[in-house]
């Protein structure tokens, strides 16, 4: 299997190394993000909470793991997004006596035993924990093969500003509340939950040869969708469900859907 590539040409974001914490401090702190982002922030001091920030349209901005240090709370963002997230919320943040600054913290991650003040990774039991601190890094666990294994999406990969989150499986991943009340882009959000049917969304597929990352997949020549990255015969992949079946084509590689 060739090296994985994001749509953009570019290594994926699977290190540690590159994410930033940021931390958010001050007066009802939990409240301003309850109001903004796609999870029940109230949980973050039971674990790490896994949510969103979307566009008043419904849109994907950014995805990213809360995490109680305190009163505060730590939010573990992918590098490249992390700017404009920060000032995102600052823009959001009015008068709200609400502090947010960039920290030096780091991340370890790993899938054996838990060190002690590690969190465990709220999207899905196969990642395992990760721990904040003055050192990053990881065990050498093959991160992309439990993500495609799992059909866990990858920031800048799976997930860009095309994203509407159920098509991403945020709800099988414990990242949205659909009883936790307003936040931006929870009416687009809550409309497809309960007024629609998903039609297109991430799968896992199983994928005989190779393809780049952002190969158009085909069936009987029509389009089906987009495959992105690929681990151990499997990859995951951005379908049409009317067009999904055991005989599509990506490239020179052959895809079929597995289940």
């Amino acid at each position: 299997m060739p090296e994985t590539l994001s749509a953009t040409g570019t290594p994926p974001n699977t290190d540690a190394s590159e994410r930033t914490i940021l931390r958010l401090s001050g007066e009802n702190v939990r409240d301003f993000l309850q109001n903004l982002v796609t999870n029940n922030v109230s949980r973050v001091d039971d674990g790490a909470v896994y949510a969103a920030l979307l566009t008043p349209q419904g849109k994907y901005l950014a995805d990213f793991l809360l995490v109680a240090d305190g009163d505060d709370i730590l939010l573990d963002v992918a590098t490249p997004l992390a700017a404009p997230l920060l000032q995102r919320l600052t823009m959001y943040r009015l008068r709200a006596k609400i502090a947010i600054t960039q920290t030096d913290l780091q991340v370890r991650r790993g899938t054996g035993p838990m060190p002690e003040g590690a969190v465990a990774d709220p999207r899905h039991p196969s990642l395992g924990w990760r721990l904040y601190g003055e050192t990053g890094g990881d065990d050498g666990t093959n991160w992309d093969a439990l993500r495609v294994a799992h059909c866990i999406p990858e920031t800048g990969v799976e997930l860009t500003p095309d994203t509407f989150i159920l098509e991403a499986g945020f709800e099988r991943l414990h990242g949205v509340d659909f009883r936790k009340g307003c936040y931006v882009g929870q009416e687009v959000t809550a409309r497809m939950k309960h007024k629609t049917e998903l039609r297109k969304g991430l799968i896992t597929v199983a994928v005989r040869g190779s393809a780049p990352v952002g190969a158009e997949i085909t069936s009987n020549g029509k389009s089906a969708g987009t495959l992105f990255t690929q681990a151990q015969g499997q990859a995951i992949a951005y379908l049409r469900f009317d067009r999904a079946g055991a005989d599509m084509q990506a490239g020179e590689a052959l895809v079929s859907q597995t289940d």
